[in-house]
């Protein structure tokens, strides 16, 4: 199998001279795009700098979606939940590895706070009511999650989901969890940037752009000028 092929296989994606083609595609169950509240909870943080960790289903569509949003730094794709040595793209198509596809943001919490990254993250990313799993891609290493890296983000992250849950924006109960913090580990080169690099993939057109669409749409002053690396 091509490195190509291996690379959209586990998406229901073949290429056929260098074309790629759904070749089967789960049930939809496609992400919500509602446009939630703010975060009720979101103290203020004082520092140049912040970083979030944060899983929503495969991660090009995740980075592709926060490198847009104004404030963020910076944008990795990687593996989060699982042990170093099963960190590797191959390793997580089965689910067993412990890792859900996720991205760490740099961002700027003068410019954006992790509340919002949130209210973003569940408005137009990712649907907080499925679990382990997000439009066509089943299993654990899809699931969406949300990973504090410290007191105040945990604080911040139960706060949301009670109060998205409290009102009931969606038709079924939010299962997102709020996972302890273990090790990042980023992915391979060729997944970073993949949207941005990618633009006509059939899985990015197809998942991906209308999710950057939604965001642009429905929160167009958070949207940055650039696309963030």
């Amino acid at each position: 199998m091509t490195k190509f092929r291996m690379t959209f296989a586990r998406h229901g994606i073949v290429a056929l001279a260098g074309v790629a083609i759904f070749t089967h595609v789960l049930p939809a169950q496609a992400e919500s795009v509602v446009k939630l509240p703010a975060a009720a909870v979101d103290p203020s943080v004082q520092a140049k700098r912040a970083t979030a960790v944060l899983a929503g289903g495969c991660f090009w569509g995740v980075e592709g979606v926060f490198s847009n949003v104004k404030g963020v730094i910076s944008v990795e794709s990687g593996y989060h939940g699982g042990s170093k040595a099963t960190a590797r793209y191959e390793l997580t198509h089965d689910g067993t590895s412990g890792h859900a596809e996720a991205v760490r943001i740099v961002y700027d919490p003068s410019q954006v706070s992790y509340g919002t990254l949130l209210r973003v993250l569940f408005s137009v990313i990712a649907d907080p009511t499925l679990k382990n799993r997000q439009g066509p891609d089943s299993g654990p290493q899809y699931r969406a999650a949300i990973v504090p890296l410290d007191a105040v983000q945990r604080q911040v992250a139960t706060a949301y989901l009670a109060q998205i849950a409290k009102g009931r924006y969606f038709p079924k109960p939010i299962v997102v969890p709020v996972e302890a913090y273990k090790t990042f580990y980023p992915a391979e080169a060729n997944h970073q940037n993949f949207m941005q690099r990618n633009p006509k993939n059939g899985y990015i057109a197809s998942w991906d752009a209308p999710k950057l669409a939604a965001f642009k749409r429905l929160f167009p002053e958070l949207v940055r000028a650039r696309p963030a690396p």
